[in-house]
């Protein structure tokens, strides 16, 4: 007997990438379990896989970075509660991070892709799954998009949840309206300002002086086209250096209700007589929406 649950949850995260740097991502989970009927006559009750196995999703790998350990550009370190990360690829600039344990999924593969993913939450959800549970299939799949979209990275210091973890990120979705009527050159702009994107919360710049920085990599602080962050939460200090091409700087916290009223209002400010329009989506079917005009 097989029990299936489509749509059981959407995990948002980064990962870093040798050729992109950190990107955001969102995946759709699919789940099936395949077992003999339990003295319930089910084979997991639908409320414990709501409940359960999402619980170990979201621990394992939601809003975190998934960090290849395997890849030849990729080495960690872990000290105390901490772990220090290093993205160092010759060719390009380097990405580092300092942040609490929690914030990061170390994954033994030499890369992040579904399959890896899958089989990282393969193992540990099969150890909460009962006896008469003998197969667990999971599916992760991005949402079907047809129109402009964008990978971002953030982090949300306020956020009382692991929205606060400095290297979580989303794939979304951007539609735009110029006066009632959808401007796809508008979306295919913002797509191509926001792809593979850090977003910077102005007030969380600091210097390299600012950061804990290992000693092996003191070198770091001298390397010019690097942006540093770093902010205390309620999980810890997380700290990060990014390539300066890869992110925009922003005034506010970089929440999607704010994003969408930045890009609505910058759009606007753009096409001065013309009500600008904007859905923005953190990720899989959640977001915001705004309207806005500048007269000329």
């Amino acid at each position: 007997m097989k029990l299936f649950v489509n749509n059981l949850t959407v995990i948002d995260y980064s990962y870093l990438c040798h050729e992109r740097g950190m990107v955001g991502e969102s995946l759709i989970v699919d789940i099936e379990l395949d077992g003999s009927l339990n003295d319930e006559c089910m084979v997991l009750d639908f409320g414990l896989v709501k409940k359960q196995i999402k619980a170990v999703i979201d621990f394992e790998v939601d809003h975190k970075l998934l960090v290849a350990a395997g890849h030849p550009t990729i080495s960690y370190n872990l000290v105390g509660d901490h772990t220090q990360i290093l993205l160092d690829r010759p060719e390009q600039l380097p990405i580092y991070l300092n942040c609490p344990n929690e914030a990061f999924a170390i994954l033994e593969t030499s890369m992040i892709d579904e399959n890896a993913i899958i089989e990282h939450l393969t193992i540990a959800i099969k150890k909460v799954l009962p006896d008469n549970v003998t197969g667990l299939v999971l599916k992760l799949a991005a949402e079907p998009i047809f129109g402009p979209f964008y990978h971002y990275s953030h982090g949300l210091k306020k956020h009382d949840g692991n929205c606060q973890r400095i290297a979580h990120g989303h794939r979304s979705i951007i539609e735009i309206e110029r006066n009632g009527e959808k401007a796809a050159d508008l979306e295919e702009y913002w797509a191509q300002r926001w792809e593979d994107i850090y977003l910077i919360t102005e007030e969380d710049m600091v210097t390299p002086d600012d950061v804990t920085i290992p000693e092996e990599l003191t070198a770091l602080k001298n390397v010019q086209q690097l942006y540093w962050i770093a902010y205390d939460a309620p999980q810890g200090r997380f700290e990060l250096a990014m390539p300066q091409q890869h992110c925009e700087i922003l005034d506010f916290d970089t929440t999607v209700e704010q994003l969408t009223q930045f890009a609505a209002q910058t759009l606007a400010n753009e096409n001065p007589g013309d009500t600008i329009s904007v859905i923005g989506y953190e990720g899989v079917d959640k977001g915001a929406m705004v309207a806005c005009k500048v007269t000329k």
